[in-house]
């Protein structure tokens, strides 16, 4: 199945404690290009995120895009400093006693002291957050590819009908090269005979020009070539993938074949013809850009 090389996936879940959410974009590119943007806390799965990304991806410009909310509770713990809570109690106990004052402390009044409560953030666990960030990373993926082979479903169906009618064009050009030589012997006879005015027509000179003529203008080892890398272009396009860069190097192949055929067409019907076969060859070239 042909994948395209645009695509996106996404997908959410928890790991260590956080909320993550995977996002991931791809456009055409002629190598694998991967940009993975992550949280400051996350860097250290940089590289295990690249290296699933290459093993569903063989070329094309891929941004990853990695969000972590650590909004819960379960990221973040609270502390006490008891050594200044007692400090802080003895202190207003002291007052109480020297100044006679009502004792009017309270656990929310301690509390709200400077200092006695903070926050730390837990730890992350680097290989926890790494594995859970993969799994989700796997389901994205997974949306990702079947948006790619729709894609790439589009791009095989148009593909097969150009090269549907790349072969009937070549069909035309297989008729119309033998009718060229044809042409040619009809015309260099009838110049022979209006040159030499009624004269005895050497036959033997004649078969040799149009001898020497059918070899330059025979095209039957391109036209061969031709059907050989359509039935090739159609076997990679019911294949599967990755098969974008062969498939760039075969269109390259009957580009090649149809400018041979058009160097060495002497009819205007066939060069017609081969300025068709080479605008159908451009569009599918333009199609395989984006093939993976």
């Amino acid at each position: 199945m042909i994948r395209s090389m645009t695509g996106y996936g996404s997908a959410k879940g928890e790991a260590a404690g956080l909320s993550l959410s995977v996002e991931l974009k791809s456009v055409n590119n002629r190598y694998l290009d991967v940009s993975v943007k992550l949280p400051r806390a996350l860097l250290f799965a940089e590289e295990p995120i690249k290296k699933a990304v290459a093993a569903h991806i063989s070329r094309g410009k891929v941004d990853v895009f990695v969000t972590a909310d650590a909004s819960g509770g379960d990221s973040v713990e609270v502390r006490v400093n008891t050594a200044l809570l007692r400090g802080y109690m003895d202190a207003l106990t002291k007052v109480r006693d020297e100044f006679g004052l009502t004792d009017d402390m309270s656990l929310m009044g301690l509390c709200r002291m400077p200092e006695v409560l903070s926050t730390e953030r837990r730890e992350l666990d680097a290989d926890e957050l790494t594995a859970g960030l993969l799994g989700i990373l796997e389901q994205a993926l997974a949306g990702y590819d079947a948006m790619r082979e729709r894609e790439g479903e589009k791009l095989r169906d148009d593909v097969l009908s150009r090269l549907e009618e790349i072969g009937r064009l070549t069909g035309i050009v297989e008729q119309r090269s033998p009718q060229t030589v044809a042409e040619y012997r009809a015309r260099l006879e009838q110049k022979l005979r209006e040159a030499l005015e009624g004269l005895p027509i050497d036959d033997a000179r004649i078969l040799t020009e149009c001898a020497v003529f059918a070899d330059k203008v025979a095209v039957d080892e391109e036209t061969v070539r031709l059907r050989s890398h359509i039935s090739q272009l159609r076997g990679m396009a019911e294949g599967a993938s990755p098969i974008g860069r062969k498939m760039d190097f075969l269109i390259q192949e009957l580009n090649r074949e149809s400018n041979t055929i058009g160097s060495k067409c002497q009819s205007a019907d066939i060069a017609r013809v081969v300025v068709d076969l080479k605008a159908e060859i451009e569009k599918i070239r333009e199609q395989i850009q984006n093939v993976e």
